[in-house]
């Protein structure tokens, strides 16, 4: 798979940097991506960023680490962190920047060791790809965890992107679930394969969550639909 985003953050650390990646979806038109948000201090976060930091405790798995930035800040804060992510790009631009521990990895083929705290921010839900992945990837989740530790993820309801029709409701695709999205990305004339991205709304998430014996809780919300959540091990729940 084109490695648009590993490009893009290469180019960037080594002051390549040119063009921003575009990302189109089959709902909306394309837009700019600016790689510069990768390399986002911690004053330049989102508030829900700065909360799942924040909470963050023990040793800790950054899901889909990108530049490093969020295991970089926790790294100086004295925790543990392991770094993964799919880019080898992104991998490499972590390790140059100072991360101790990262390695390129699918989350769901990664089972080396349990955590305290799983991260999985900038629409971690993203990474379920659809619905009927769900399950299989709470459960992958609840796997990595160590007794009492929390799983901080965030996601949005895409209600928002839909129709309105006079008497308030909203119109929304029959065929599939508004919040799975296909993406594209396309970064200096090379363009990615399109790829699936789930976007959640909180019922369904936890509904899903509950089926897994995993607690659910919203501890905050962004200004743009958008949310975080704790996903903890309901006790007596079977590991």
């Amino acid at each position: 798979m084109t490695d648009i985003i590993g490009t893009a953050l290469l180019d960037y650390y080594h002051g390549n940097h040119s063009e921003e990646i575009i990302t189109e979806t089959n709902i909306s038109e394309p837009d700019e991506l600016p790689v510069s948000y990768f390399f986002r201090s911690f004053s330049e976060m989102p508030s829900i960023e700065k909360k799942a930091l924040k909470l963050s405790k023990g040793t800790v798995l950054d899901v889909g680490a990108g530049a490093g930035s969020h295991a970089l800040y926790l790294q100086k804060k004295g925790l543990k962190v392991t770094a993964i992510d799919s880019s080898e790009g992104a991998v490499k631009v972590c390790k140059h920047r100072g991360v101790i521990e990262v390695m390129q990895t699918d989350l769901i083929r990664y089972s080396d060791k349990k955590f305290d705290t799983i991260l999985l921010l900038m629409n971690g839900s993203g990474i379920f790809q659809k619905l009927e992945y769900i399950a299989i990837y709470l459960e992958h989740l609840k796997s990595l965890l160590n007794q009492n530790g929390q799983i901080l993820i965030d996601s949005s309801d895409l209600r928002y992107m839909y129709d309105r029709s006079e008497d308030g409701g909203i119109w929304i695709p029959g065929d599939a679930y508004y919040g799975e999205l296909e993406f594209t990305m396309a970064y200096k004339g090379v363009i990615s394969e399109s790829f699936d991205w789930l976007y959640l709304d909180e019922r369904i998430f936890e509904s899903a969550c509950q089926s897994c014996g995993l607690n659910f809780e919203i501890i905050e919300r962004g200004n743009n639909f958008d949310y975080l959540a704790k996903i903890t091990v309901r006790e007596n729940s079977p590991s």
